[in-house]
């Protein structure tokens, strides 16, 4: 309010007011052309206050500001340079007693933001953290961020630093120089001899700014003519001031638009009772290393360990449970066997027990992915004869949540939450593979689809007709009686299957035809070729049972793992007890099926799909796993489950929480990485065959895969024969048009008839025309005595042959 009538007034009678202190943004040098701001905007440091935030990757603050032209005017320009950042805000009044602090600390302590902006006086700020620490709000997870103004009054009034530890701040970077350790001098001094009992302190920033601000006006005033009239007077010095550069003792002083422009801040960390310098902060470079002046995006790994609140080196995350239970005791299950999912280590030299496995790591990545800190303290249980017991203690209290491989069941959720499976689902089972060396007879039609081999088939016919037609009048090994012409342009279309066919094409429509039609044949052989490969390989390795009632009906033993709902439904599916047999390993597991039921071990092992995946992976050549069928009606089974989860109490906000994390991560690359570093899928890819033989007719090629090629061959044919046909009756246009044929019937007959024949100008037939005459061509014209009379021939489709080779011979 005294700044702002204190503008007024220097606007209204045009003297030039110059401040020192009023670091507002919301008062405005461009609207008050005589409002001198020989400070740095806070507007400034909102950049500098950002890039701490967003280097150590929190993801939320709170903004506490007073409220007042202070507090509020740092806001904007801190909203948007932290638009990535969700910024919640505590609004504090200038005259709040310290209830009301309290009673916004314990709302705040509250929430789950942790990292705290903190932008007043210095005589409220520091109030409001004294009543932080008396409530525990400066112990380790807590982040504290000054603004500029509070870091530079950090030691006024003799405040020890020492009750702050583990704070930061960011304030203006003043260079060092000789005027200013003189300037320091003498203010210490002054102040001992004004007040012996006062300690010394250094000049703040804001003293110096106003030293050199009243430097700057001496300057200004010795530019400016004195005799000058008074109404004019003031405009001047103002335009005197504007131009004054030198070099101050808070740094250099010029003025863009009457005010200081933007400058180095200093970041600084709180330890014990020194301020440290741990970076700088440009407006051109960013975050700085102080050590070696390189640019840094990670304050933590550039400048040494930081010291947080509570004597900490360690990274708040930004968040916490707002409860007691940040450090939550997680139960998991001893089991030998089935390491993969689960190994508890112990290391012999410091007796630290750990848990490792598939398990362990899907859950601690899904913490990772939390906006809040958790930290699992890991216990391990014997889970006894049932993993029911060890969920069942989750409902008991003791574990905060049971992490492992805990299959998610209706009866188990009647006493846990749990999360979203972060496995596949169902039970199945496994059972050895033989070698069927007894081929199918017909396997070999098995690759195609009945509807591939009639359309295949029909292309066959339609091409060796479509050739016959183009060769028939110019090509010899295509004429002769009817039975003769089919045969050859039969075997010819499927001659071309094996690229086999021996007759000649010498039209250019045909060549055109067969060259399109062999490059079809060509895909088609070839797809062929692979897809019965397929089919001979996946039927030598076939599952010795696929049905459960035959396992019962010849009393095969089978085996199920030991401590799993699976003895239970394998119970309920009337399998006697006698047939039942444990394992706790997928050694175990192997050396049962190795057996056989004949020598005391089982026929087919049940089990949840990631184990038998895992044993199936391990013994690929051996197992198979396949589906279970049932039969009969008597059988009810209930096959589905809904896969490994993680137990928490009913009610747990966490469960959710960790259920969203689950999918983040299934859902990216590091899911991927984890099912190799504990499953090796890659290595399984290219190591074992293919074991699904539930369905083989799903490999068959149909038409649906082809019919690119069939329609390509299709359009081919007939264009070929679009075009035949039209230079045909082009060519013979004069019988059509003619009226000596009468009716379009025998026109056409002719037509048939003229195709009939041989074509004797085609060029197939003009080497051999020579020949076919009995007597040489001479240079001298022979005697009639000389020249035999041929009769004329009987048939008149030779009697025009005839005639057209005499025509030729003789023109």
């Amino acid at each position: 309010m005294q700044a702002e009538f204190m503008i007024k007034l220097a606007n209204k009678y045009q003297v030039p007011t110059i401040t020192f202190s009023a670091t507002s943004p919301l008062l405005k040098t461009i609207n008050n052309p005589y409002f001198v701001r020989a400070t740095i905007d806070d507007s400034f440091q909102a950049e500098a206050i950002a890039s701490i935030v967003k280097s150590f990757g929190w993801r939320s603050i709170v903004a506490i500001y007073v409220d007042n032209e202070l507090g509020q005017g740092i806001m904007p320009s801190l909203s948007e340079a932290l638009e990535d950042v969700e910024v919640h805000r505590s609004v504090i009044s200038p005259e709040a007693r310290d209830d009301q602090i309290l009673k916004e600390l314990y709302k705040l302590k509250t929430e789950q933001t942790r990292v705290f902006v903190i932008n007043m006086d210095s005589s409220l700020g520091f109030r409001f953290l004294k009543k932080a620490r008396e409530i525990g709000m400066m112990e380790e997870g807590y982040v504290w961020l000054l603004s500029n103004g509070m870091t530079h009054m950090m030691r006024d009034n003799g405040r020890s630093l020492e009750t702050m530890e583990g704070l930061l701040g960011v304030r203006s970077h003043v260079p060092q120089s000789k005027e200013l350790q003189d300037f320091s001098l003498r203010w210490k001094r002054k102040l001992e001899k004004e007040n012996q009992a006062r300690d010394s302190t250094e000049p703040n920033v804001f003293a110096l700014w106003a030293y050199d601000s009243v430097t700057a006006l001496a300057m200004a005033v010795e530019k400016t003519n004195t005799k000058t009239y008074r109404r004019t007077y003031g405009p001047h010095l103002l335009e005197a001031l504007s131009d004054v550069e030198f070099k101050g003792l808070a740094g250099d002083f010029k003025l863009i638009n009457r005010q200081l422009e933007s400058s180095t801040f200093e970041i600084i960390n709180v330890i014990g009772d020194e301020e440290r310098i741990i970076g700088f902060w440009t407006p051109s470079s960013g975050l700085v290393n102080a050590k070696s002046n390189k640019t840094t995006s990670f304050l933590g790994k550039r400048f040494g360990p930081v010291i947080w609140p509570g004597n900490s080196n360690v990274v708040p995350k930004g968040w916490e449970i707002p409860t007691s239970g940040k450090k939550i005791k997680v139960g998991v299950p001893v089991n030998k066997g089935f390491l993969n999912f689960v190994e508890i280590k112990t290391d012999p030299i410091s007796n630290v027990t750990t848990a490792t496995g598939y398990a362990i790591d899907i859950f601690e990545a899904a913490l990772k992915e939390l906006p809040y800190s958790v930290i699992p303290q890991y216990g391990f249980e014997a889970p006894g004869d049932n993993y029911n017991n060890l969920v069942y203690q989750v409902y008991e209290g003791k574990w905060d949540a049971v992490v492992g491989d805990i299959t998610i069941t209706s009866n188990r959720s009647r006493y846990v939450d749990f999360t979203l499976p972060y496995t596949e689902s169902g039970v199945s089972m496994i059972v050895p593979v033989r070698d069927n060396k007894n081929k199918n007879a017909w396997v070999f039609l098995k690759p195609w689809s009945l509807d591939l081999w009639i359309t295949t088939g029909c292309f066959f016919v339609l091409i060796g007709f479509v050739v016959w037609l183009f060769e028939h009048r110019v090509n010899t090994d295509f004429r002769g009686p009817p039975h003769h012409q089919i045969g050859t342009s039969v075997c010819f279309s499927f001659s071309t299957m094996v690229f086999a066919h021996r007759e000649k094409v010498v039209s250019n429509l045909a060549r055109f035809v067969v060259v399109v039609w062999c490059f079809v044949v060509l895909v088609l052989t070839q797809s062929y070729t692979a897809n019965l490969t397929s089919f001979l390989t996946v039927q030598s390795l076939q599952p010795t049972v696929t049905n459960v009632k035959d396992l019962i009906s010849k009393g095969e033993s089978v085996g199920y793992q030991e401590g799993t709902f699976v003895y239970d439904l394998l119970r309920d599916l009337n399998f006697p007890e006698s047939q039942l047999k444990p394992f706790g390993s997928a050694e175990e597991c192997d050396d049962l099926l190795s057996k056989g039921t004949s020598k005391g071990g089982i026929a087919a092992a049940f089990d949840e799909v990631p184990y038998l995946k895992d044993i199936v992976s391990e013994y690929c050549s051996k197992y198979a796993m396949v589906e279970p069928s049932f039969k009969t009606a008597g059988f009810k089974p209930s096959f589905k489950t809904a896969g490994f989860g993680f137990a928490f109490p009913k009610n747990s906000p966490m469960t959710g929480d960790i259920s969203r994390a689950i999918l983040k991560v299934t859902q990216s690359k590091e899911m991927s990485l984890i099912e190799n570093k504990w499953f090796n899928r890659l290595n399984l890819a290219s190591d074992c065959p293919d074991q699904d033989t539930a369905d083989l007719s799903s490999n068959r090629l149909s038409v649906s895969s082809f019919w690119g090629l069939f329609l390509i061959a299709g359009v081919a044919s007939f264009l070929a024969l679009f075009v035949f046909v039209a230079l045909f009756l082009y060519e013979h246009r004069h019988t059509l048009c003619s009226n000596s044929e009468g009716s379009i019937w025998r026109k056409l007959k002719s037509l048939f008839r003229i195709f009939d024949e041989k074509d004797i100008r085609s060029h197939t037939f003009k080497s051999n025309a020579v020949h076919n005459v009995s007597s040489p061509i001479t240079p001298c014209t022979p005697s009639p005595s000389n020249v035999q009379i041929r009769p004329l021939p009987r048939s008149m489709s030779l009697n025009r042959e005839f005639e057209l080779r005499r025509e030729h011979v003789y023109p």
